[in-house]
């Protein structure tokens, strides 16, 4: 075919302004990859790269001072009869499916709290807040000294009123529930800023509209608010449960695990047998293990959250 006879798209070249638009385009996506390459690189140095490692590790035998020898599944197969693997997955749900629902309760009241347009909100939204910006150690070492069976505070108050409070940290009954009362106290805060953020992004016309269909205020919170709220809700319920499997620096510092094993937790009993007992390859097994675990909740929640979680578009 002669080229006078080509096609008018094929010999016409693009005007300049589609030229111009597609430069700017690459000019974005490049400015944008800029700007997400530290933060990937991060993403591929510190969490790809040790799950893949861990994956690797995990069948391997091998005790940081020798050379590893191949193992296979047998780490894998090692769990099941380990009750202490189980005794702190237990703990560990335990801990999660308690002070994840309280957490968010209180973290939502006081967010309705501060939501009505209390004087020097700024400064109780601080102060809310503190804990949660305090380094878990400290607070843990505050929370130790609260808990003292015969000259803490917390058991001083109950003495006012006649009540003799127990040995908290060394009760096999309250151990467990003590940390969960440090974490709730430790963690409430982010919820409640997330919260509020969400209260005050309602539009008050939908509480107008409720109240002149005659709702109450219990109806208002229930069709108004949590319908709205949702989105945070989820958010909110789904990095707690996360960061709650992860729970470690609060239990080693206020009980190391006691008494007995009634508050070792998933990652404290990993870390004991990594590096305590140097058994890398059962530690990178069960880290693994709890690693799906999260993904399967996590998973779980994403595919709920289409029935429960309202998106405002």
């Amino acid at each position: 075919m002669a080229v006078d006879t080509l096609p008018a798209t094929l010999t016409t070249p693009p005007p300049p302004q589609r030229v111009a638009r597609r430069k700017n385009r690459n000019r974005e996506t490049l400015t944008a990859w800029l700007f997400l390459l530290p933060s990937l690189i991060g993403f591929l140095i510190f969490t790809a790269g040790p799950v893949v490692a861990a994956g690797v590790i995990s069948l391997l035998n091998w005790n940081l001072f020798s050379a590893p020898t191949w193992a296979g599944l047998k780490n894998f197969a090692r769990l099941g009869p380990d009750p202490t693997f189980w005794s702190a997955l237990g703990n560990t749900a335990y801990f999660t499916f308690v002070s994840v629902p309280v957490t968010i309760l209180v973290s939502l009241a006081l967010a309705l709290l501060l939501n009505q347009g209390l004087r020097r909100i700024a400064v109780f939204r601080s102060l809310l807040l503190l804990p949660y910006a305090t380094i878990t150690v400290a607070v843990a070492f505050v929370w130790i000294w609260l808990y003292i069976p015969h000259d803490g505070l917390i058991n001083a108050v109950l003495g006012l009123v006649g009540i003799n409070g127990p040995a908290w940290l060394i009760d096999d009954n309250w151990a467990m529930p003590a940390l969960i009362a440090m974490s709730v106290w430790k963690s409430f805060g982010f919820g409640m800023v997330v919260f509020l953020a969400g209260l005050q992004a309602i539009p008050q016309q939908l509480y107008e509209a409720a109240k002149v269909d005659g709702s109450s205020t219990w109806q208002s919170f229930r069709n108004v608010t949590l319908p709205m709220l949702s989105p945070a809700l989820f958010f909110v319920v789904v990095t707690s449960i996360i960061g709650s499997f992860q729970v470690f620096d609060q239990a080693l510092i206020m009980t190391n695990g006691g008494p007995g094993s009634r508050t070792t937790t998933l990652v404290m009993y990993i870390y004991r047998t990594g590096f305590e007992n140097y058994d890398q390859g059962y530690a990178a097994a069960q880290s693994l293990v709890l690693f799906g675990f999260i993904a399967v909740i996590t998973a779980v929640q994403f595919l709920l959250q289409r029935r429960l979680v309202h998106y405002d578009n």
